[in-house]
């Protein structure tokens, strides 16, 4: 099963510049480009761009369908690593911040910051839907350290005002790190270690938790009782088609997710899960591709 191409950054933008990118919940790609990063030494991987000075400004790049647009943000003081569209335009950063522990800025449509708040450390997903809930979901370096990432899956306002946290029914493990993360609207969906249930947490509080045989996905895509999950038993091309009961998930089909020249899938850097769609990025932060339940 291939791939199609869903955005490429224009060659007018640096890619390497590119602080953080995503799709949001309207299917847009979006790029944050600072013109005055640098690339530095990263111990995990390709060098990344960091800015030279702080505060500083940046472009944030819209791909909506085949059209762009841009929008200057004004004074950041976060060294981003994670960006979200919220509804009426606005858009939320979270980032490394030397001074304080507001790691999470809102910017409205003019470009300019309206709110800074704690989100917690170690954030892994920073999803939004179109009803103002932004869900986090994080790794073990913030679950074991810092009580705002310990649930693991939060859930917020499209203010930054924390709404809910998870908590594991009696009997079952609790969240160590997220894997895998679904934004619907009004739900979050996620895979996390150590035993990798699949769990569906609802805006209302309700949570349902289902056993899965999928170990280790990196990306999910949901439609109905329809799943398709991504990258199981830390196979970056295996692709699972799956069909969801009460309290299980049930594997119907296996395949081989390709790009859309039928290259195999070996390495890619970012999954993102909206709803029925799987949005996914190589190592360049340039171009993105999707998949989809059907």
């Amino acid at each position: 099963m291939a791939l199609r191409p869903h955005a490429l950054l224009p060659g007018r933008y640096d890619q390497r510049k590119v602080l953080a990118t995503t799709v949001d919940a309207w299917g847009r790609a979006l790029w944050l480009v600072c013109p005055e990063a640098e690339l530095r030494p990263n111990p995990y991987g390709s060098p990344s761009p960091h800015p030279r000075t702080a505060p500083y400004d940046a472009l944030l790049v819209v791909a909506d369908g085949g059209t762009f647009r841009e929008l200057p943000l004004r004074d950041i003081t976060l060294r981003v690593s994670l960006l979200d569209a919220l509804p009426n335009g606005r858009l939320v950063l979270y980032g490394y911040e030397a001074a304080g522990d507001r790691n999470a800025q809102i910017y409205g449509r003019d470009g300019r910051r309206r709110h800074r708040f704690a989100l917690g450390s170690a954030v892994e997903f920073l999803m939004a839907d179109r009803r103002h809930h932004l869900w986090s979901a994080y790794g073990d370096e913030g679950v074991y350290s810092d009580p705002l990432s310990a649930p693991g899956l939060v859930r917020w306002d499209s203010g930054g005002n924390r709404r809910w946290g998870y908590s594991a029914p009696k009997g079952v493990e609790y969240i160590d790190t997220v894997y895998a993360c679904n934004v619907g609207d009004g739900v979050a969906w996620a895979s996390y270690y150590p035993t990798f249930p699949l769990l569906e947490a609802r805006a209302d509080g309700r949570i349902r938790l289902r056993r899965s045989p999928v170990a280790a996905p990196s990306g999910l895509a949901v439609d109905g009782d329809l799943l398709v999950m991504l990258g199981g038993d830390r196979q970056p091309d295996r692709l699972q088609r799956c069909r969801l009961t009460a309290d299980e998930v049930l594997t119907v089909e296996e395949a081989r997710l390709t790009l859309p020249d039928g290259t195999p899938l070996k390495r890619y850097a970012r999954c993102v899960g909206r709803g029925r769609y799987l949005y996914v990025r190589r190592r360049s932060r340039g171009q993105w591709y999707v998949t989809s339940v059907r």
